[in-house]
């Protein structure tokens, strides 16, 4: 079970089960894996999907309670729009991880193995750069945040509790930018 179907592009991950079954051998995870492997290889899938039905189960009790009442919860606009941020963020993440982002690979691929691992690495710092001062300039609007105080509107919390995801997540982008460039370098996947 597991592994990839599928040709190029149109594959398919088949998924694992996340606990073994009794009597496998395996401990309380499959295969003898730990919980730091677990989130190292699903870290964004699982903390995405939970603030993604987060957000469907706020969005859909105010219809509800606006639909059925005159009341509104003036709060779930906040929250959904910022964890659409989070949720994007993650989402890169992912998709460093995975090498799923998409490229236009024309010149890429027609270039000879030395300069394709040239355009490789020269795309890597230019995502580490970039990744690199959007952590500095989300790290600068958090510091204010917390000097000046700022509150959210609906919910009066400390507006920093946001927008600390948005250097948090890009030491992660960053982090698996890395990661995918090493698996890469050792796969000589150029």
């Amino acid at each position: 079970q597991g592994g990839r179907t599928g040709h190029g592009c149109c594959e398919i991950a088949l998924q694992q089960p996340l606990f073994a079954a009794s009597g496998s051998g395996g401990g309380f995870f499959r295969d003898g894996q730990n919980m730091w492997s677990l989130l190292d290889r699903r870290f964004e899938d699982y903390l995405g999907s939970f603030m993604l039905a987060a957000m469907a189960a706020i969005a859909f009790i105010n219809v509800v309670v606006r639909y059925c009442t005159s009341f509104s919860f003036a709060w779930t606009e906040e929250l959904t729009i910022n964890f659409f941020v989070w949720i994007t963020m993650l989402g890169t993440a992912r998709a460093f991880r995975e090498g799923g982002h998409l490229g236009m690979t024309a010149l890429y691929d027609a270039l000879p193995r030395r300069f394709r691992r040239v355009c490789y690495w020269g795309s890597v710092l230019l995502a580490v750069c970039f990744f690199g001062a959007l952590f500095w300039t989300g790290l600068t609007e958090v510091l204010d945040e917390i000097d000046l105080e700022a509150t959210s509107e609906a919910l009066g919390i400390p507006v920093w509790w946001y927008t600390i995801a948005t250097p948090a997540f890009s030491l992660l982008i960053i982090f698996r930018i890395a990661q995918r460039a090493v698996e890469d370098q050792r796969a000589n996947n150029f």
